[in-house]
This record gives structure tokens, C-alpha cells and sequence, in this order.
């Protein structure tokens, strides 16, 4: 088989209350990333992360260490925040052995020029969560967030995630998608015709005027009896071909 140039994922969620979620995700680092030469982690691999100081926490050292593996392996590990651990820093960066990226990135891979981003954003039809993403990207927020108790963000952290759970079972589909005019803003600023991003848990391939937009699915694995199970990443060979893979590592497209 083949070593894949670069693997994408995004949108795990990860959190204890979650246990074959999480053990997807060990399995993925264990039979599919060690075997690649890069790693890309696009955002909200965990479901909250309070700071880096949670580190000392049983399951986010577990799942920390995993990834470390991973690049102990040989594996280069990058990683861009999303919407739910914004708040991770150099320290999980050293722990992980991983490269922190700002958003958009770009980078070429095999001879394809990709621009990377976890995606909100361009979520701009959404304009309360776009102020709200404005004032916590602030360094002086952070910096002052960060200095309050650990105990006391969590639970600051647990009641936005109650009040964002409500807010957006009132908003629809559309507000909460990415809006054209931002993704072509991006291509056309980075100079690129290949984007991967997550964050819309609305996996796909876009074909727009020329250039292709891959959407990461978002990991589900703990679902009631009967539910599909949700998952997968994507990939580029040494030849630079982008395939769609499920979480039994099939080519789903």
C-alpha cells in the first residue's frame, strides 16, 4: 500500500462521555495515520478545551499522547483550531508533538496548492456567532479567560455550549453553512482552486467555476441502536489525487 502524502480530520468532538468515538480515533492514529507522511488536525478534534492546563486531565493526556505517537512516528502533525478548542496552545503543541497553524493555510501537497481552514469563518451569515467568534479570538479575552480558574472556565465553557446548542436549533441550515461569496474570497486571496475545511458537519465535494471545495465530515460513533454511525477523512496521495474515505478507510467517491 501505498503512504499516503497527507491525511485530514476534523470535527471529532472528542470528549470522555463519548468512548467509540474515541476509540475511532485511536484506531485512525494507529492503522492509518502512523502510515502517512502528514497529519492535518482541522478543528474541534476535541469537543471543549478549556486550556492548556487541562492537560493534566486523564482522557485529553490519553488522546494528547495518542497523537504524539503519531508524530514520534515520524509522521509530521499540524493542526488549526476550530470553533471548540481555540484555547489550545504551545503547551499541547509540545505535548503533541504537533506544528500550530493560522487560518487560512496553505500548503502544497504532491504538487497540489490547498488552502486549509476549519471552516466558521466563512460562516458569516451568521452574524451573532461571528461577533461572538470576533471578541474570544482576541488576545486580550483569551489572556483574561485564561487566567480565571480552571474549574471556573469549565463551567463558564459548559454553559455556552448549552446556550450555542439551543441557539442553533433555531437557526437554519443556510445561516450555519459556509456562504459562497466568503469561500470564493478565500480561493481568491490564498491563489488556490483546492480547499479541505470542516466545521458544517455536512460532508461533500463542491464543484464551483473551477475550483474544488472538499467538505471533512464530522466523527459520531456513540449513537442509539439502529443510527448510522458518522466518520472518516480524506486523503492525498503521492500523486496528489484528493479521495474521501469512511471510517473503515474505504474510498467513498
Amino acid at each position: 500500500m501505498t503512504m499516503p502524502a497527507a491525511l485530514f480530520i476534523s470535527d471529532l468532538h472528542l470528549q470522555s462521555a463519548h468512548p467509540r468515538t474515541s476509540a475511532a480515533f485511536l484506531s485512525f492514529l494507529e492503522h492509518h495515520a502512523q502510515h502517512a507522511h502528514a497529519l492535518y488536525l482541522l478543528g474541534d478534534l476535541f469537543e471543549y478545551w478549556a486550556g492548556d492546563d487541562d492537560l493534566e486531565d486523564p482522557f485529553n493526556a490519553r488522546m494528547t499522547a495518542a497523537i504524539r505517537a503519531v508524530s514520534d512516528a515520524g509522521v509530521h502533525v499540524y493542526w488549526i483550531a476550530g470553533n471548540r478548542d481555540f484555547l489550545v496552545g504551545s503547551g499541547f503543541a509540545f505535548a503533541a508533538g504537533a506544528t500550530l497553524l493560522s487560518e487560512p493555510h496553505v500548503t502544497t501537497i504532491a504538487g497540489q496548492r490547498i488552502v486549509l481552514l476549519h471552516g466558521d469563518a466563512e460562516c458569516t451569515k451568521d452574524v451573532a456567532y461571528m461577533e461572538f467568534r470576533a471578541m474570544v479570538r482576541q488576545p486580550a479575552w483569551q489572556r483574561q479567560f485564561l487566567a480565571m480558574p480552571l474549574a471556573q472556565r469549565k463551567a463558564i465553557i459548559d454553559g455556552l455550549r448549552k446556550n450555542s446548542r439551543k441557539q442553533n436549533g433555531e437557526k437554519s441550515m443556510e445561516i450555519m453553512d459556509v456562504t459562497p461569496d466568503a469561500v470564493a474570497q478565500v480561493f481568491a486571496e490564498q491563489a488556490s482552486t483546492i480547499m479541505i475545511h470542516g466545521h458544517t458537519h455536512r460532508p461533500a465535494l463542491h464543484e464551483v467555476d473551477g475550483t474544488l471545495r472538499y467538505v471533512l465530515p464530522d466523527w459520531e460513533c456513540d449513537v442509539q441502536p439502529g443510527e448510522p454511525v458518522r466518520g472518516g477523512w480524506i486523503a492525498i496521495d503521492g500523486h496528489g489525487l484528493i479521495t474521501r474515505h469512511g471510517l473503515d478507510g474505504a474510498i467513498i467517491d
